[in-house]
């Protein structure tokens, strides 16, 4: 069987856990099994990194950033892979690079286009263990690229698709995905299964156990994973492919993401074109919004509303200067906010989610925002402070610790 692991930061922290990730590498070799091993840069290191950076530049260019910020993972990838031959196992470690990780051009946050998986098989045809820095890969003109906050989970689940692993697993410092972030909700319970479309709304609404991309590539290529814990054996979360009993379970999760910022343009023309004119700087930009409200036009004027992660804020503005002197209109963006949603495959067949959400924040003086839905999510956006305790009590209202 041909495995795909994937290690996350928290569990290659320092020596002492590589050498029990080690141990857990050999443990699955015993069993027979060929290992291909994904690793994050150790915990706080890619902070660190930031932060060194911002020291020197303010504004440091975001190919130098990808320069930089691949060091982590090579580091982790070269002491996982000597912690292995310090066990007697050979082990070789690939940047992604050497793994033939091609991606766009696009610096900071790269789509991988393909993967030529023939260095690999190679190695593990030979009887190595293959460790991967996650993360990163290459693009056509050989300059190095990274994948975005998150992105070793995709580097694991895309090689899983490309080697036609037999088996997937993302471990994390979590042993499965909850109802709701254990952290902020002490009666969250973990989840057996969970479907694609469901994992993904809930990472792309602020859920930090997966990369919400990574989901999405596992769904398209029918990538089954496991999110479990690397710091014991107990069972994780499997994810998978909706089928028709996870529609009686109405609300699966509760999730918030606080890292998100609010631009209003005010006073924008009330005409054919200029919203298009808008999202067409944001993506030329690659700046991704999220949730959009225009009001009814008065007087020939406008106001357009939308979210973006707090990250890209600045850059949204810088984006939208030269646009707002064409079609009119000032900008101004907010970054008290955090988006509360609430997500389940059940929702596409029950009804009244939204009454209980709206009534439950209602209660509790929580305003809010902005609203945007799907066919099994609903989010709002609210006071950043009141972010922790509106999970705690929609959690509760919707009985998800029972």
């Amino acid at each position: 069987m041909l495995i795909v692991q994937k290690y996350g930061g928290t569990s290659v922290g320092d020596v002492a856990r590589i050498k029990k990730v080690a141990e857990r590498i050999k443990a699955t070799r015993d069993q027979g099994h060929q290992l291909v091993v994904v690793v994050s840069a150790r915990a706080g290191v890619t902070n660190d990194l930031i932060a060194r950076a911002k020291e020197l530049c303010a504004n440091p260019s975001e190919r130098e950033m990808d320069q930089l910020l691949a060091i982590g993972e090579q580091e982790t990838t070269a002491l996982t892979a000597m912690a292995l031959q310090g066990i007697g196992i050979e082990a070789v470690s690939y940047t992604g690079a050497q793994a033939g990780i091609f991606t766009d051009k696009v610096h900071t946050k790269a789509k991988i286009r393909t993967i030529n998986p023939k260095p690999i098989e190679k190695d593990l045809k030979a009887g190595k263990i293959v460790i991967v820095a996650g993360f990163q890969g290459i693009d056509e003109e050989g300059q190095t690229t990274t994948l975005g906050r998150g992105g070793s989970d995709l580097t694991g689940i895309a090689l899983a698709a490309a080697l036609r692993a037999d088996k997937c697993e993302i471990y994390t410092d979590v042993d499965g995905v909850y109802t709701a972030d254990p952290r902020v909700v002490q009666t969250a319970r973990k989840l057996e299964e969970i479907s694609y479309d469901e994992m993904l709304e809930l990472a792309a609404s602020g859920s930090k156990v997966m990369q919400s991309r990574s989901v999405e590539f596992a769904k398209k290529y029918g990538v089954i994973f496991e999110v479990r814990s690397s710091f014991n054996q107990n069972p994780g979360t499997l994810v998978k492919e909706e089928v028709a009993y996870m529609e009686q379970v109405v609300v699966r999760g509760v999730a918030a993401d606080k890292d998100q910022a609010k631009a209003v343009i005010s006073n924008i023309v009330d005409k054919p074109g200029s919203a298009a004119k808008v999202f067409r700087a944001l993506a030329d930009a690659h700046v991704n919004v999220d949730m959009i409200v225009q009001n009814v036009g008065r007087q020939g004027f406008a106001n357009l509303t939308f979210t973006v992660p707090q990250a890209d804020a600045r850059k949204a503005i810088a984006a939208l200067k030269p646009v707002l002197e064409k079609v009119g209109g000032e900008v101004a963006v907010h970054e008290d906010i955090a988006k509360l949603s609430v997500v389940g495959v059940g929702m596409k067949t029950h009804s009244g989610v939204a009454a209980t959400l709206f009534q439950t924040l209602a209660d509790a003086g929580i305003n809010i925002e902005l609203i945007s839905t799907s066919e099994i999510k609903i989010a709002v956006a609210i006071d950043r402070a009141r972010a922790d305790e509106a999970v705690r009590i929609v959690h509760s209202a919707f009985r998800l610790d029972k």
